[in-house]
């Protein structure tokens, strides 16, 4: 153990990084000054050691592809931006892809246990952390803040555990869990992902689960995006769902958006199911969303727009009030088997589907 700390030592005392060796575990703690690049220390690291950044602006995208790494900011104070100098060349492919902070296996060589804590990412063209190829990443106490695309998004990826991060302002969704965004194809078995706890406003979508299956979104306060929860699903088989969506905190997502090539225009949409089977809705708070969209509304079953249907789908014990056109609506009469159970609210469509 020595030996391993003694040589990660050694490595990063040649590159002009800071390194405290943990005889106890074997790893050591690279320590990134105000000026350096974490990128140098991220390459200098071995699995299991711990990348610390102090707090400062580092200009640079920072590409993962180790196991067991973490990498610790001070919060608010550690602020990872894009490059200052225009059309100069991408240091990886992190900063091609125009995102902040990618974690990136291969296909059959997923990139396991890392685990990013405590700093911001702002202001990238794409994505603020970019996951693909990854088993058992954790990603707490992050704020991502005006994105491109994505505040904090994984594909391809299993046992995601994102909780206690802050999405503001990012031009898609606040937390994205897809199957794939280059590809077609069934829902991906996430394996778990949690998505517990965060904070997520002023987004396009707050939190977006596509294509995937077997996920927990739970304990998340989101508000002044265009839509709080959207499951989107396809015909492709296995079907998007079997999911928890429960305890969550949806609160007036009434900016607007509008149509996109796949989506039409959204606002005042609570949460919205497309294509989903066998999800759970249950114990939310929903209130305020106001919109005239076809999506609008407190919690929505809807057709996707590929023509999948809801099956299965249980949606019980939700407070559900004030929404607008409708707190409750199943606008999926052709979908079979979703029931609506013991929800407080006082509108429905059809009607007759509110417990008080």
């Amino acid at each position: 153990m020595k030996c391993l700390a003694g040589v990660t030592l050694a490595t990063a005392t040649t590159l002009g990084l800071a390194a405290v060796p943990s005889l106890a575990s074997g790893h050591s703690d690279l320590v990134v000054h105000p000026g350096e690049s974490i990128q140098r220390a991220v390459d200098a690291a071995r699995p299991g050691d711990t990348v610390r950044v102090l707090a400062g602006t580092y200009r640079e995208s920072v590409l993962i592809t180790k196991p067991g790494l973490t990498l610790r900011g001070t919060g608010g104070r550690t602020v990872i931006a894009p490059a200052a100098a225009k059309g100069a060349k991408a240091a990886n492919a992190c900063a091609t892809g125009g995102n902040g902070l990618c974690v990136i296996g291969k296909k059959g060589r997923t990139v396991d246990d890392v685990r990013i804590r405590s700093l911001t990412v702002s202001g990238f063209g794409k994505s603020g952390i970019w996951a693909s190829w990854t088993d058992g990443l954790s990603v707490r106490g992050v704020s991502t803040l005006k994105n491109g695309t994505w505040g904090i998004a994984q594909e391809r990826s299993t046992r995601g555990d994102f909780r206690h991060n802050t999405a503001t302002g990012n031009g898609d969704a606040g937390i994205f869990v897809a199957n794939s965004v280059s590809e077609e194809g069934g829902a991906t078995d996430t394996g778990g992902t949690l998505i517990v706890d965060n904070s997520v406003r002023g987004n396009r979508i707050g939190v977006t689960a596509r294509r995937v299956r077997n996920l927990v979104i739970d304990g998340n306060t989101l508000t002044g995006n265009c839509s709080g929860v959207f499951v989107v699903g396809d015909e492709s088989k296995p079907a998007a769902g079997a999911m928890t969506i429960s305890g969550n905190r949806i609160v007036r997502n009434n900016k607007f958006c509008p149509a996109t090539p796949r989506l039409s225009a959204i606002q005042g949409s609570g949460i919205v199911l497309t294509g989903s089977e066998a999800t759970n809705v249950h114990s939310n708070i929903i209130r305020g969303n106001v919109g005239s969209t076809p999506l609008s509304g407190g919690i929505l079953l809807f057709k996707s727009f590929v023509g999948a249907l809801n099956t299965d789908n249980t949606i019980s014990d939700n407070l559900v009030r004030g929404n607008k056109p409708a707190d409750l609506a199943n606008r999926d009469t052709s979908g079979t088997g979703n029931t609506f159970v013991s929800n407080t609210c006082g509108t429905s469509v059809p009607a007759g589907m509110c417990a008080g």
